[in-house]
């Protein structure tokens, strides 16, 4: 295909040169001031280069590149300055603002060509090198996120009474994040570190994971560093998926009064991820039935989740939890125990 080549210049016998150079081997699009440049760029079929005029009414030329620079749509659009401005001085402006090149008039047809070219090439190079770079970093992550729900699992199948818990909290915990205004990326993420949040139980002692009565004061105590267990086997890390599980392990345990553990954080201290895992946590809880406690009906455990608003849960979490319950209410029939485990989260 051929490439389109924007030209921005406020003489039309400049641009009728530009158009003959440029028509037999690129597609061509022309702008006489600034603000139409921008407006094509922006559009939804950008040029691939555009060749700019510096001295114009309005906005110069130097504007229209500080504002293509500045757009993350549009910043990587090749820039050519074309002028009768000379100087060295006005060469190194214009470099200096984004553009990948520098042409004084009167041009030379096929110079201007010849560099029109080079600069579509390059620009093809990075746009490649992009997309696999791209592609690398999206087959890392699905990677990185299928380890964690293995891992996941794996400590749920360890404490094998809470069935498809995992899958359904992580789902609660995104309905609940999207509801509450979220944006994709951070609902994304939390969804695919939930499933970390009880990895620390692989280090508790089976006779206190197992055990059918009540713990005692003691046993609670070991029970209770689960967090902090889950916390360390996932580790410190840059990466945002990791961090975020790391969070949610430790902290999804705390409590909005700051009666919670293990830090005893409260309100806004407690990372907002952990403050919604705990609502997803607690209700799948509350509604999934245990060798020691039978299922509670919906409605009593969104009773109890409103009423703990303030005290174990934040209270701003309340309206988005119940504006989600249509979901999760299909969330926990999809998913439900008797269903057999489930190793895939997709909706």
């Amino acid at each position: 295909m051929k490439a389109t080549i924007l030209v921005v210049d406020d003489v039309p016998e400049n641009i009728d040169i530009f158009v003959e150079i440029l028509a037999p081997h690129h597609r061509t699009k022309v702008a006489l001031n600034g603000e139409r440049a921008l407006r094509i760029a922006r559009s939804d079929n950008p040029p691939d280069l555009i060749l700019l005029d510096v001295m114009m009414p309005g906005l110069s030329g130097y504007q229209v590149c500080e504002r293509l620079k500045a757009d993350p749509d549009t910043r990587a659009i090749p820039v050519i300055f074309v002028t009768a401005m000379s100087e060295t001085a006005d060469e190194q402006r214009g470099l200096e603002l984004g553009a990948v090149d520098y042409i004084t008039k009167p041009i030379s047809p096929p110079i201007a060509l010849a560099r029109v070219r080079t600069h579509l090439a390059l620009h093809r190079q990075r746009q490649e090198l992009a997309r696999q770079v791209e592609r690398r970093t999206a087959e890392l992550l699905r990677t990185r996120q299928q380890i964690v729900r293995r891992l996941s699992r794996a400590a749920e199948f360890r404490d094998n009474e809470t069935g498809n818990h995992i899958v359904r909290m992580s789902h609660i915990a995104r309905l609940i994040a999207q509801a509450a205004g979220m944006g994709a990326e951070f609902v994304e993420t939390l969804f695919n570190a939930a499933p970390m949040h009880d990895i620390g139980k692989i280090g508790i002692p089976d006779s206190i994971l197992f055990k059918s009565g009540r713990l005692e004061p003691e046993e609670w105590a070991i029970m209770r560093r689960h967090t902090e267990i889950g916390a360390k086997i996932i580790g410190r890390h840059d990466d945002d998926l990791l961090k975020a599980a790391h969070s949610i392990a430790l902290h999804h345990h705390e409590k909005w009064d700051g009666s919670g553990y293990p830090q005893g954080l409260g309100g806004e201290e407690i990372p907002l991820m952990a403050r919604i895992a705990a609502v997803a946590d607690v209700f799948d809880a509350l509604t999934s039935a245990r060798p020691y406690k039978k299922a509670w009906p919906l409605e009593e455990a969104v009773g109890y989740i409103e009423a703990q608003a303030g005290t174990h849960f934040d209270p701003a979490l309340i309206g988005p939890f119940r504006r989600s319950l249509g979901e999760i209410a299909r969330i926990v029939e999809r998913y439900a125990d008797h269903q057999g485990p489930c190793l895939d989260f997709d909706p």
